[in-house]
């Protein structure tokens, strides 16, 4: 399953829009309903497996 499949599986009841915005130089953002989750270009580094959806768990419960 994909990143996006996966997160509209698990938190489709609070998010209204997911944003993959690819940048140069394999670098990306993650956005969710207009807010910064991850970010490749801020960070240095890719995502670990599962970490996208945690963070975004901790978002919507926080």
């Amino acid at each position: 399953m994909g990143l996006v499949e996966d997160l509209l599986k698990n938190f489709e009841h609070v998010i209204e829009s997911v944003a993959l915005i690819p940048s140069d130089g394999g670098k990306f953002e993650v956005s969710v309903n207009g807010r910064l989750v991850f970010s490749k270009l801020e960070s240095h580094r890719h995502a670990e497996a599962g970490e996208i959806v945690n963070l975004i768990h901790k978002m919507v419960e926080g």
